[in-house]
């Protein structure tokens, strides 16, 4: 577990945060630019210093009044936006860096998993001037990971890489969650991504603390500064329930909904994450038996909220225990009388599995 509570003044606006952080997953530090998140990650990892700030990961003080440990002296590795490798060392020798700097007995992962872990094998004997953006930022995971960090902070180490590198990465970030048992805290103002790694949720606003909670709750919030228009939608925790071999299709089991795909060749019983877009889902009052929408689910109108152009609104609603957000206009939500508590159906066209 991570406990903070720091306060520093920076430019335009005052860090003032106070904050619990899971051990187990990632957690996402969620903002527009400029809100604090580098700055609370760089707290978190001593390279600054909040005065009378308090840190502690894990049982251990790495700030407490007086006291104050610096990055060598905290079990964390950071992965920055721009990888920053050694130039004058090939891959291998770039990993072992801090590895080798380690007492025997502290190595507690070995370098052949913090290798194996991010798929840079194959790079091992190349320069790194030769390396494209996604194979520097995967050295540069293996880096940090090779030094055994209880904490390992990453500060938009997408940012800097096109569509092609970024699905690069991902996979390598989605594997550190499952096989390392490493607390990471993620910043990121990329939506895309929080939904697709994010465990907690931190959203942050002008230096503080604006919400914190479970990913599938807080992007469903109609009540947060979060982003609207395209990139609105839920993520959603379930199973692979069925196949149908037959036409090529999954079903995937959330609480108290389901939703057929198509198959992604993973077996029955498979732990899924899923995101649904709000402009994927229309309300009707009635099931449409006539309709190419397969996915149609009994639903609660819970909230309403106004969409970015003015025509639009968002409606949030829950399908059994699992939360939704459609997206619909005013002229139909006029027209169905939608209002908190009205029994709807959930049109569901798409979605998306991120595992």
């Amino acid at each position: 577990m991570i406990e903070a509570s720091l306060r520093l003044p920076r430019g335009a606006f005052t860090l003032d945060v106070s904050l619990t952080l899971p051990s187990l997953g990632v957690s996402a530090l969620f903002g527009p630019s400029g809100c604090g998140k580098t700055t609370l990650l760089r707290c978190l990892a001593g390279l600054e210093r909040a005065p009378a700030g308090r840190v502690v990961v894990d049982g251990q003080v790495w700030q407490d009044g007086a006291a104050f440990a610096p990055p060598h002296r905290r079990a964390v590795g950071v992965v920055f936006q721009e990888a920053a490798l050694f130039e004058h060392l090939d891959v291998r020798r770039n990993v072992e860096f801090g590895w080798k700097r380690l007492a025997p007995h502290e190595r507690r992962i070995s370098l052949d998993d913090a290798i194996a872990w991010t798929g840079i094998e194959p790079l091992l004997e190349r320069s790194t001037l030769a390396l494209s953006g996604g194979e520097r930022q995967r050295v540069a995971i293996a880096r940090a990971l090779a030094v055994s960090p209880s904490l390992l902070l990453m500060d938009e180490p997408l940012a800097a890489l096109d569509a092609a590198r970024k699905a690069e990465i991902l996979p390598a970030i989605e594997r550190l969650n499952t096989l390392s048992g490493i607390t990471i805290v993620y910043v990121s103002h990329a939506i895309s991504e929080v939904a697709r790694l994010a465990d907690h949720v931190v959203l942050m606003d002008a230096g503080r603390i604006a919400a914190a909670g479970p990913v599938g709750e807080l992007l469903s919030r109609l009540d947060l500064p979060l982003p609207p228009g395209e990139d609105a939608g839920v993520v959603l925790q379930g199973e692979i329930g069925a196949l149908d071999a037959p036409f090529h299709l999954a079903r995937l089991d959330v609480p108290g909904a389901a939703f057929w795909t198509r198959d992604p060749g993973l077996p029955v019983g498979h732990r899924i994450r899923l995101r649904v877009l709000a402009r994927d889902v229309s309300l009707s009052l009635a099931s449409q038996r006539d309709s190419s929408i397969v996915n149609q689910v009994p639903a609660t109108v819970e909230a309403i909220a106004d969409d970015v152009h003015p025509s639009q609104v968002l409606v949030r609603v829950r399908a059994g225990a699992s939360p939704l957000l459609a997206r619909v206009t005013r002229r139909s939500a006029q027209a169905l009388a939608l209002a908190p508590g009205r029994q709807v159906w959930a049109m569901v066209k798409s979605v998306a599995l991120l595992d």
